[in-house]
Formats: structure tokens, sequence, C-alpha cells
């Protein structure tokens, strides 16, 4: 609101000459605040929260009997084992005993591998076995779920990884200078 502020008046300045008095003005902006906190409160309240985004993994029944579960070809079957501090190890097929065909690699190159492993299969026969071990971070999870739907792999399975890869694993680490 406005307000006109009328004291003072003003000085004659000769004889009979008479001066219009000089009003200030005053503005009020208490109801323009408020009204500002009002809009602010009224958009807060209207505006939709961005969702978060999550990650759908559909995960399969457990079978009580194992007749049920998949058969895979040992020709089509690409193990991919997640170590500590970003290390992928990979093998094809079944793992040798002696470790012959157990590899090393990276995020950047396992890809690679993939794409590789993918070209020289049949579609219905490929499928890659996901296995971290208690080590592995859950980036490292997401990144090689990522990799999978990069690479349309349409079978795979996140699984637990056994003793024996395990075992390899943390040797192939403490190692430092995993085999290529």
């Amino acid at each position: 609101m406005a307000e006109l502020d009328t004291s003072g008046g003003g000085h004659k300045k000769g004889p009979g000459v008479k001066k219009s008095k000089k009003l200030s003005t005053r503005i009020d902006l208490t109801p323009m605040v408020d009204l500002g906190f009002l809009l602010i409160t009224f958009f807060i309240f209207t505006t939709t929260m961005s969702q978060p985004t999550a990650f759908k993994l559909n995960l399969p029944k457990e079978a009580e009997d194992h007749k049920d579960d998949t058969k895979i070809k040992n020709s089509g079957a690409f193990t991919i084992l997640l170590g500590k501090d970003n290390n992928v190890f990979y093998y094809e097929g079944i793992l040798d005993p002696a470790g012959k065909n157990f590899k090393s690699s990276n995020f950047k190159d396992i890809r690679n591998a993939i794409i590789d492993k993918k070209r020289h299969t049949e579609d219905k026969d490929f499928f890659v076995v996901i296995k971290p071990n208690d080590e592995s971070s859950y980036k490292n999870v997401i990144d090689i779920l990522d990799e999978m739907a990069i690479n349309v792999v349409k079978r795979y399975a996140l699984v637990d990884i056994s003793d024996g890869e395990n075992q390899l694993v943390l040797a192939t680490e403490k190692a430092g200078n995993p085999t290529n």
C-alpha cells in the first residue's frame, strides 16, 4: 500500500507567493512479500519431484528340483568374474583346471571380448554368466549389466561365484600381474 506523507510545510519566498507542499511517498512492501511466499509455496506443492531411476532386474523363481535349470552349451558359455579394484576376469566354456583359458581384462576391454564371443557363437547358444565375488563393488555389477544391455546380450545370469573361481581371482589379484 502506498501512503502520502503530509508532514512538513513549505516556506514562502517572497511576498504573497504560495508554494505547494511537497509530499513524499512511502511504499509498504509487506503484501508483495506475502504474495511472493504464496507463489513459492504454490509452485513447490504443485511441482512433481523427479523420480529416482531404478534398474529393473527380473529374477526367476527358485526351482525346487534342478531338472528345470537352464541348460547351456559349453561352447556358447562366457563367464565373467568380477574382482576388487575394477578387475574383470573371464573364460569361455568350462574353466580349465590349470587355468589356461582364464583371462584378465578391464571394463574397457571386456566389451571387445563379449562382441568377439558373440560373433563366433550362434545367438541361441550364447549365454553369459556373471559372477561377482565378495570384494567387487556394486558399481562394477551395474557396469557389467550395462555392458549386457549395450551389447544386446539376451541371455545372461547373475550367479554366485564358486570357491575355486574365487580362489583363482584372489590369487591373480594378489600376484598383481594378471594373465592375459
